[in-house]
Order: C-alpha cells, then structure tokens, then sequence
C-alpha cells in the first residue's frame, strides 16, 4: 500500500469514529447544552486529555491488561459507570438550574468541567479497549519504532477529534444561547443533563468486554 493510500484509509476511519456520536461527544454536549461554551469546551479540554492518556497506555501496551483481565476491566467500569451516575444525580438534585445569575460559587467552573472530562475519559474501558485495537491496524512495521508509530497514530486521532467535537460544541453553545435566559427551560436542561449522565452511566456499568 503505498503512502497515499495509507493515509486517505486512515483519516478516512478515523474521521468517521469521530463523527459517529459516542459518549464523550454526548457527554460534553449534554454539558454545553446544561451550561454553556466555556464549560463545554473545558470538559473538551478533559476529553481530549484522557484520550491522551489512553493513546500513551496503548503505546507502552498498558491497555492490552484491560483487554485480557477481566477483574481490570470491570474495575475501571464500574467505577466510571458509578462516577457518570454520581454527576447525574448531582444535576437532578440541583436546586437552582445553570443561569447566569447563579452565585458564582455554586456555578460549575472550568476547571471543575475539565477534571470531570478527564475523569470521564479516563474511566471508560471502552476508550481504552479502542485505541489498543483500532491504532495498531495502522502500524507498518517497516518503519520500527512501534511504540512512536502508535503514539503519533493517536495524536492524530485527537487533532481530529479537537476538530469535529469542538465543532459540534459550538453549535450546541449557539442553538441554546438564548435559551438559558428562560428559567423553565433552563431547569429542564438541568434534569437532561442530569438524566443524560445517568444513561451514559447505566450503559457502561451493563458493556462487557466483548461489546467494548
């Protein structure tokens, strides 16, 4: 196959993994959609940060434990299903819905929404299940450097990632602008965002290795 080839099949598969709508990408709409660009993008930020981590597992080969031991894998599982229902039901229980006239306090910041996407990211076995199959079909061992070939493979990955979800956070940050100002409305994107989370939670608790 020669290099042309290559990298058309490559960006080709990885531009429709990214533009098929996962969980990340329907955690952190939900997430701007709740609260606005500034916590989207930050919980983008987090995204993109745990994909890091797990492109860097699959290069030193640390995935391949999540894809032969069961223990392992369920571990990480139940914790990331358990974290994802914990947020939800901090959103339902919500008093006050995200407006901007909530106290500053109270608000998410940031930085919250970037530890949250990292978090996310990070303790979903699927991401990293994915990476361990998906970036070694790509290798040619030709070239050597295995390691370098898988890690370079994921960086690529995410710089489309950074493009088609950020994107999509923008037209969600756009489409729901005006509507944050409207109390009710507001209050109901809380209990979505809410139950969005407990979904994305409950599905994962109930994935097995062989669905991953």
């Amino acid at each position: 196959m020669d290099s042309a080839s290559y990298w058309l099949m490559f960006f080709s598969a990885a531009l429709a993994i990214n533009i098929s709508p996962g969980p990340d990408l329907i955690y952190v709409l939900s997430r701007t959609v709740a609260e606005g660009r500034k916590v989207g993008f930050a919980s983008l930020l987090g995204i993109w940060t745990g994909a890091l981590v797990h492109v860097s597992a699959a290069a030193l080969g640390l995935s391949a434990i999540l894809a032969t031991s069961e223990i392992a894998f369920a571990a990480v599982k139940y914790v990331g299903a358990a974290y994802l229902i914990y947020l939800g039901i901090k959103a339902l229980r919500a008093k006050t819905p995200v407006l901007e006239a909530m106290p500053a306090a109270r608000r998410t910041t940031p930085w919250m929404a970037y530890r949250q996407g990292v978090s996310v990211d990070i303790l979903n076995p699927k991401a990293a299940i994915f990476f361990l199959a998906f970036l070694p079909q790509f290798v040619r061992p030709e070239l050597g450097h295995v390691p370098a070939q898988i890690m370079l493979l994921g960086l690529l990955v995410i710089a489309l990632a950074v493009v088609v979800e950020s994107s999509a956070m923008l037209m969600a940050a756009c489409l729901t602008k005006a509507l944050r100002g409207n109390v009710r409305i507001s209050a109901w994107l809380q209990r979505i965002f809410g139950s969005v989370l407990i979904g994305l939670g409950v599905r994962l608790a109930l994935i097995g290795r062989a669905q991953a």
